[in-house]
């Protein structure tokens, strides 16, 4: 892939510099969270949320992406708040209607059934913000990843973000340049940014996703190059033109419910399935091409990155003390009325 144009880098210097403008609350030196935390008020929470989303893998082989994903798109958002999980009401418009989540994000139900077990056995006490952590950790291990202790005493956010979801969660169809741009718009790196695509190790993604490189890429005519052919004719098959582009597929044809480095070597094979993917190894030159080769060759160097990177990002300006609040309804911001007519009250 071509390197960065000046119009691109002034793009990337845009989104670092809005970006600073639309966090809340937005210092990126990260307030103390503990693994510890809910050691004396919900010594069970972890396998509360493991013993859920295991009974949910039953029926839904692809949850543990799902749950993964909202994690990430929820701390790229004025941080790890679970603003994610709002729902529409008369003050709030919700993220998941933001074009990278509409008809995209999943797996709430799965979030609410948790929250339900953990409001039952520790009430009022373990945040939403909270759960999407620990729900990520628990599909990676699940999937036969890596565990981690999990950094955990976040509160959840009464406002949400619809526009700031549309501007700085990082997209399928974007340049190295700009998704790295995004990145370091959050306090991460390069190295960051390649072991957390890692997590498209597993899960699936829609045809909608992936579709501009099949036919018709940047205007060329033709398909994307960097796409290995015989992947190419698989993908089409799949998504044929002018077909149901919400049909999805694996993100890793390897081993596509398994926790591994895989992801990696398909990159190498050229067969990434997102452009976002893909331009990791195939843009020459660039750092990321290393840091590729190094996860294909070490899984265990994978692995131990993996973490690093998602307590990181676990770390994106959480609310923690007495800001926020701990939601009793995931969807709802305390002392609201909400579709189902009743009243939740504050902490």
């Amino acid at each position: 892939m071509s390197s960065s144009s000046s119009s691109s880098s002034s793009c990337c210097m845009l989104l670092i510099g809005l970006l600073c403008v639309v966090l809340i609350g937005g210092s990126l030196s990260h307030a103390q969270l503990s693994p510890t935390f809910y050691d004396s008020t919900c010594p069970n929470a972890s396998n509360i949320v493991r013993g859920i989303i295991a009974e949910a893998l039953k029926t839904d082989a692809r949850i543990g992406g799902s749950l993964i994903r909202l994690h990430f798109h929820d701390c790229f958002v004025n941080g790890c708040d679970g603003s994610l999980l709002l729902n529409n009401s008369a003050t709030i418009q919700s993220e998941k209607e933001a074009p990278p989540n509409n008809n995209s994000a999943r797996g709430f139900g799965v979030v609410d059934n948790i929250k339900t077990a953990l409001e039952t056995a520790c009430p009022a006490t373990v945040s939403c913000a909270d759960i999407l952590a620990i729900a990520a950790e628990e599909s990676v291990s699940l999937a036969g990843g890596p565990s981690w202790n999990v950094s955990l005493g976040r509160r959840d956010s009464t406002t949400a973000n619809r526009t700031a979801a549309g501007l700085f969660l990082p997209g399928p169809t974007e340049a190295l340049s700009v998704l790295k741009a995004k990145f370091l718009a959050v306090g991460l790196n390069s190295t960051d940014l390649v072991a957390l695509s890692g997590a498209h190790t597993f899960g699936r993604a829609q045809c909608s996703t992936f579709i501009n490189r099949l036919y018709n890429f940047s205007g060329s005519g033709n398909p994307d190059p960097t796409l290995n052919t015989t992947y190419l004719s698989t993908l089409q098959g799949i998504c044929p033109q002018n077909g149901n582009t919400t049909v999805v597929t694996n993100l890793d044809l390897t081993t596509p419910d398994v926790f591994d480095n895989k992801y990696f070597s398909n990159l190498q094979s050229l067969e990434g399935l997102l452009q976002s993917d893909q331009e990791l190894f195939s843009t020459t030159g660039d750092e990321t091409v290393a840091i590729v080769n190094n996860f294909t060759a070490n899984q265990t160097a994978f692995f131990a990155s993996f973490v690093v990177s998602m307590i990181k990002m676990g770390n994106i300006s959480p609310l923690t003390g007495t800001a926020g609040e701990i939601r009793l309804n995931c969807g709802k911001v305390n002392n609201s009325t909400g579709s189902d007519g009743l009243l939740y009250s504050s902490m």
